[in-house]
């Protein structure tokens, strides 16, 4: 008997031990949690200037010139698509790490499984446009934006995420009525929640559920539309996994539709589906293969489809697409294309879109960088005809690629473009674009940046040279947490404009600061 109490209180001796152990295990490496998604590779993109240097005015002013830029999750620019909820603030768990104003609010560890953060931004934008949104009225528009956005970011070890991001858009003194991005008094720009689904091929998998922003490759077809003052948003789930060498996401959702004085409802009219895939194994390369399927109930007017301005319902429409991006040595270079098919407004979906560039990065001071760029995306040359050949640009940041005015977007288009980007110091960004749009086909509509067909000649009469846009923006890292951008643009009309709006002479100044914590 003796024996046998002796190997029993052995027995519970080790399996205490084997507890603890597994307890030890089982303590979460905060310095990985959570699982960020690093913010995809754009179009266009512009190398950063390397070290040492200034790399902020407020590290000029104090004399403070470094090797590298200091270790900080946000990008040294007052426009970032990221989504707030992918800010990397892991460093700060690395002990010596660089000390800052804001570090008591970020990854408030509450006992040993749960981590709290919070954080935030505030920008104001002056916009002044002359000719706005090319009105046939010629009214020029000055006003004002506002944007705050709040958030906070709950974890149960890496198995449980709740996140929550506020967000309140205001404009003032406009003199043209209002855009849908313009206004959305305190609303919900995110809320989700986030499960852990385990640990798959060196990697772990999590299923999102609820409202949340999305962003995927050039940002082309997908984007967050970081220039709105509203952003875009979605609802509904999302799975992903991740490893060293391969992204795979699928989801399920639809869009928000903002209403400014009221709490936003998603869109029953339309369902939005994609299965997106990235293969990074290779440094400096990136390539993207994808699939999404847009399911469009709402009802176009019998006038609209007698005018063939389809593209905005009725429609089951599947798009599949691959990208190539990268840079070797001081060559920069993307290539990427999208097909279109299905059915809209009983015709046959066939359309597609092609963005192809080439840049180089010169050896020389102030990190010059150049890029050569053609954008395509087909249009329509008789809507009568059983098919529609019009690209339809989906969620787009056509901002980016397009031209700051806004007022030419990924359909019905030819854009022979070239972009010079320049660092007079670390801390300060020159960036120049220049545009020369042809409409695709001059009997189809130009369609603007959100995609609605503004002008048409159903006679092709009016040729097809849109115009030619050039673009300035001057960005100015102040700090940290601090940055202003200045940019001025203008659209010199081509025969086709002149045509449709005698005397139209569109420009464009803004000036915005930006906050964020």
């Amino acid at each position: 008997m003796a024996v046998i109490c002796l190997g029993f209180l052995a027995g519970n001796n080790l399996a205490l031990a084997d507890e603890r152990v597994t307890s030890a295990e089982a303590q979460v490496d905060w310095s990985n949690v959570p699982f960020v998604t690093p913010p995809p590779r754009a179009g266009i993109f512009v190398k950063p200037p390397a070290g040492p240097g200034y790399f902020s005015l407020l590290d000029l002013i104090n004399g403070n010139s470094r090797e590298k830029p200091q270790t900080d999750p946000f990008p040294p620019s007052a426009l970032t698509t990221t989504p707030a909820y992918d800010f990397d603030f892991r460093y700060l768990e690395q002990p010596g790490h660089e000390k800052d104003f804001f570090d008591p609010v970020k990854r408030i560890h509450l006992g040993n499984d749960w981590l709290l953060s919070f954080g935030g931004s505030f920008w104001y934008r002056y916009m002044h446009e002359t000719d706005s949104r090319l009105n046939a009225a010629g009214i020029n528009n000055n006003y004002h934006l506002l944007r705050t956005r709040l958030n906070a970011d709950l974890w149960y070890q890496d198995r449980f995420r709740l996140f929550a991001e506020m967000l309140d858009a205001r404009a003032f003194g406009l003199d043209l009525p209002s855009l849908a991005i313009d206004r959305n008094r305190t609303d919900m720009l995110n809320l989700f929640a986030d499960v852990k689904l385990g640990q798959f091929l060196n990697g772990p998998a999590y299923l999102r559920v609820g409202r949340q922003e999305l962003a995927y490759g050039s940002q082309r077809l997908i984007s967050t539309l970081d220039w709105a003052n509203t952003r875009r948003t979605f609802q509904g789930v999302k799975t992903f996994w991740q490893n060293p060498t391969f992204n795979l996401d699928a989801f399920w959702v639809r869009p928000m539709t903002t209403e400014p004085n009221n709490f936003d409802n998603w869109d029953k009219d339309r369902n939005f589906v994609g299965l997106w895939g990235t293969y990074k194994a290779v440094p400096g390369q990136v390539f993207d293969l994808y699939y999404l399927s847009l399911i469009d109930n709402r009802v176009i007017s019998p006038a609209n489809i007698n005018q063939g301005n389809v593209l905005q319902g009725d429609s089951i429409l599947h798009t599949i697409g691959t990208r190539w991006a990268g840079d070797y040595e001081r060559i920069l270079y993307e290539l990427e294309g999208m097909y279109q098919f299905g059915r809209r407004s009983h015709l046959d979906i066939s359309a597609f879109s092609i963005a192809s560039g080439v840049g180089y990065q010169l050896p020389l001071p102030m990190n010059p960088q150049f890029w050569l760029r053609y954008d395509f995306a087909s249009g329509d040359r008789n809507h009568r005809d059983g098919h529609s050949n019009t690209f339809n640009q989906l969620f787009p940041f056509g901002h980016y690629y397009f031209g700051y005015m806004d007022q030419v977007g990924r359909q019905n288009i030819h854009d022979f473009n070239a972009q010079f980007t320049l660092h007079p110091q670390p801390w300060v960004t020159f960036l120049g674009q220049y545009h020369r749009f042809y409409l695709a086909n001059k009997r189809d509509y130009l369609y603007n940046a959100a995609g609605v067909g503004i002008m048409r000649d159903i006679t092709g009469q009016s040729g097809s040279h849109v115009g030619d846009e050039i673009d300035f923006l001057l960005n100015f890292h102040v700090a940290r947490h601090h940055d202003v951008l200045l940019g001025y643009s203008k659209l010199f009309t081509g025969e086709f404009i002149k045509s449709m709006r005698p005397g139209a002479s569109p420009d464009l100044f803004y000036a915005q600061y930006n906050f964020r914590f």
